[in-house]
């Protein structure tokens, strides 16, 4: 074979390769554009009733309306999220898989585990923050009273006069729930048995039932228990009291110098699996923040407690990576692991 035809032959392939391409890349960027044409899962790696679980299902019920396609809700709770956020970790990057994360799974749980089974930044595509959200220090209301607890250093002297004797409910291990707690006694001293459920409801009920002993849940979750009179709430973990909870001070102000600086608060966003294309993220993020910027959606998670957000992906990512830097020493100092 001629040198000539050699590359007459190399150039018709590679010209039919170009052909091939340029019929495929307007296919693709149709495909995205058309994005969703079937319902798109939304995964809550807790248990339903939950601060996550609320969140995920007002944006999911605003983002159905706003795509013409369901955004379907599914509870996938246990090891303190990472199952959950593990599957969408894994999930195919074409936006039909979607994470509803928190600080437990894109940052804490980093710190917290001897092993992950995702990476919280290279396995996801950060879309947008949905909500900062304080938690609250909550006791059983009924059992405060008789035993004479109205406030934060009143829960103090109770725990240290009966070491070993109050439970700690949380959410699961690794969430901002638990670790708010492990904060707490390690800047008290104080002994609390901690029992992790999965999700915020149960561990509330069993709180409300009188299982449990104490809760520094997340405050939307809380809220109709603190309202109802079952829960009483005697402080919240932010830097700053909430505006859903007039009268109820932080934990700094009330605990004393043994607290000083104390804060643990939550967060929660959407995120995709790595890969996912920024046309389909950068859509999603569009209309979340449309949804969360309007005055019913607003004024509905500020009186849960919650601050809605709906910021860029790339605000998101930088938001991960400081709160995975932040959590990493308060871990270590709180003393929490697990294998």
């Amino acid at each position: 074979m001629s040198r000539n035809a050699f590359i007459s032959r190399r150039q018709l392939l590679a010209g039919g390769t170009l052909v091939a391409l340029s019929t495929l890349l307007p296919l693709a960027a149709h495909a995205q554009a058309a994005w969703p044409t079937k319902p798109v899962r939304l995964i809550v790696p807790f248990s339903a009733g939950g601060t996550t679980d609320i969140l995920a299902r007002a944006v999911a019920q605003e983002l159905t309306k706003s795509f013409g396609q369901t955004f379907v809700v599914e509870n996938k709770p246990g090891a303190g999220g990472n199952i959950g956020a593990d599957l969408v970790a894994k999930a195919n990057p074409d936006g039909y898989t979607l994470l509803m994360g928190t600080v437990g799974t894109q940052a804490i749980n980093k710190s917290l585990y001897a092993r992950m089974p995702f990476d919280p930044q290279k396995d996801f595509q950060p879309i947008t923050l949905v909500a900062g959200v304080p938690n609250v220090m909550v006791v059983n209301t009924e059992k405060a009273r008789e035993r004479h607890i109205n406030n934060v250093q009143d829960f103090i002297r109770y725990a240290k006069a009966n070491p070993g004797k109050l439970n700690m409910a949380s959410s699961g291990n690794g969430t901002s729930i638990h670790l708010a707690g492990e904060l707490f006694k390690a800047m008290t001293g104080v002994y609390m048995t901690h029992f992790p459920f999965q999700g915020s409801n149960p561990a509330l009920f069993s709180l409300m039932s009188g299982d449990m002993d104490v809760m520094f849940d997340n405050l939307p979750s809380a809220m109709p228990h603190i309202k109802g009179g079952k829960l009483k709430a005697l402080a919240v973990t932010s830097s700053v009291p909430s505006a859903a909870l007039p009268g109820v001070p932080t934990i700094e102000q009330a605990g004393g110098p043994a607290l000083k600086g104390f804060e643990a608060s939550s967060w929660f966003g959407l995120l995709a699996p790595a890969g996912t294309p920024m046309a389909i993220v950068n859509r999603i993020q569009q209309e979340t923040a449309k949804a969360l910027a309007t005055p019913t959606l607003k004024e509905r998670l500020q009186a849960q407690g919650a601050v809605p957000s709906g910021n860029t992906p790339a605000q998101f990512a930088q938001l991960i990576e400081r709160e995975i830097r932040k959590w990493a020493p308060v871990v270590k100092a709180s003393g929490a692991k697990i294998d």
